[in-house]
């Protein structure tokens, strides 16, 4: 076999450290230090390590590579209007971090420990973003066809997990003896926005959403044309990734004023998806794609910082 360029990039154990690299300095770039951004900065290295380590633990890519964080590190970085946010960063954890304890219960009816914990990160993203409680149902879906791990068990391990945070949370409000904010935020997943409002979103942000959304397509277009050659069960693992990005993209669509929480889920689940494409091809057509994919990568960052259209502000 032909090892393109993308081939030594993919196979190479100097690109996830040079990405890293790369990703520091983009950071550093946009703020890291002048706007103190220093827990944001946190919360993208853990997401990118748990990225690494749902890779592995899961066998997604068939070689070695580190295509998927160094692809996660790469999206987030052209987004670097995410960078100020906690509670993005944070979300962004609990995603990946649900995902590492989710597949572990592959056709396991009996896994209530590894359930319940993936679903208490479903909980503490929702006491984030309470709209992260829309998922659930999809999720439950996926426990019972794709993990093929629905059982009674499971399904009130779920029911625990995503209702912990909130008997922390409870507690800590009948401490004050007001309920009032409590209230607040479930009655605050009822509030809908305008559908499809563009108005909602600005022209980086639409730039942004195209790049993951092209990704996103390359990558499901190349796995379903190629599901053949991977097991069972990582092929049941990228239809879960392919099904929720799909849900994130109408979500977004349906309601873009959350889209800087919406987008990272989506960045989570393309990762996989497009690490997959570029580890596992290599003609001369995918090869020039990888290239032209690395650019834009590169670029929407640095024309961003350099056209002055982006002014970081701490946002919690």
């Amino acid at each position: 076999m032909i090892k393109r360029f993308q081939n030594k990039i993919t196979e190479s154990r100097k690109t996830l450290p040079v990405a890293g690299a790369i990703a520091a300095a983009i950071w550093l770039l946009c703020g890291l230090i002048q706007q103190h951004l220093w827990l944001p900065f946190v919360c993208f290295a853990v997401a990118t390590f748990l990225m690494v380590e749902l890779n592995n633990a899961n066998s997604l890519i068939r070689i070695y590579s580190r295509m998927i964080s160094c692809a996660f590190m790469a999206l987030t970085c052209s987004s670097v209007y995410l960078f100020p946010s906690v509670k993005g960063g944070m979300i962004a954890v609990c995603a990946v971090l649900f995902y590492v304890l989710f597949l572990h219960s592959f056709q396991d009816r009996n896994a209530t420990g590894r359930v319940f914990y993936a679903f208490f990160c479903v909980g503490l993203a929702s006491v984030l973003f309470v709209q992260s409680l829309f998922y659930v149902p999809l999720l439950w879906v996926l426990l019972a066809t794709n993990m093929v791990a629905l059982s009674w068990r499971t399904f009130f391990a779920s029911i625990f997990g995503l209702i912990l945070p909130y008997w922390f949370f409870a507690g800590y409000y009948a401490y004050i003896g007001d309920f009032s904010d409590f209230a607040a935020h479930f009655a605050s997943i009822a509030e809908f926005g305008r559908i499809a409002d563009i108005f909602c979103v600005n022209t980086y942000q639409i730039i942004t959403f195209a790049f993951v959304l092209l990704c996103a397509l390359i990558g499901t277009v190349h796995f379903l044309r190629n599901s053949n050659k991977d097991k069972i069960r990582t092929r049941m693992i990228f239809e879960m990734f392919i099904t929720v990005d799909i849900a994130t993209v109408v979500f977004i669509i349906l309601q873009p004023q959350h889209f800087d929480i919406l987008i990272r889920i989506a960045i989570v689940n393309t990762s996989p998806l497009i690490g997959h494409f570029i580890s596992l091809t290599n003609t001369k057509l995918t090869n020039i794609t990888c290239i032209v994919l690395m650019i834009i990568a590169l670029s929407i960052p640095l024309v961003t910082y350099f056209l002055g259209l982006w002014t970081p502000s701490l946002t919690f």
